[in-house]
């Protein structure tokens, strides 16, 4: 679990959470958001130290999770698999358990988060299936 594989992995996924997560919700989604918003429950400004801790946690889970489920077949094009089934289970599932459960936006706000977090998850975790197979132990030449 706390393999120089994983680790790394950890580092590679988190660092691409933060980056293309700013990247989506933080500056190209901003306008889309706030015009399918209901309820504004968004803090001004971010605390980013929760923020980096929570990338390196989901980055961490991620990738052990990946590496468990990937098996020997690792690489950008599994992670990329794993990561479109993160994206069904964490933004489609769960925007529509929240469209049913709360007003925080409409149901186009909470479809289209369901389709970039395909996205989002689809990259992040093909880096963590790229860096799993990058830093993956060589096998001894035979």
């Amino acid at each position: 679990m706390f393999s120089k594989q994983n680790l790394l992995a950890t580092v590679a996924g988190a660092v691409t959470m933060f980056v293309l997560g700013y990247l989506i919700w933080g500056m190209a989604m901003v306008d889309f958001y706030e015009s399918h918003t209901i309820t504004n429950v968004m803090k001004e400004m971010p605390d980013f130290g929760f923020l980096i801790i929570s990338h390196i946690i989901g980055s961490f889970a991620l990738s052990v999770i990946y590496g468990k489920w990937a098996g020997e077949d690792r690489g950008a094009g599994s992670g990329f698999n794993f990561g479109i089934w993160i994206g069904i289970f964490a933004g489609i599932s769960y925007g529509l358990l929240w469209y049913a459960t709360s007003e925080l936006m409409d149901l186009t706000g909470h479809l289209v988060d369901g389709v970039v977090s395909l996205i989002f998850f689809g990259i992040v975790c093909t880096v963590i299936g790229w860096a799993h197979k990058a830093t993956a132990p060589k096998e001894a030449a035979s």
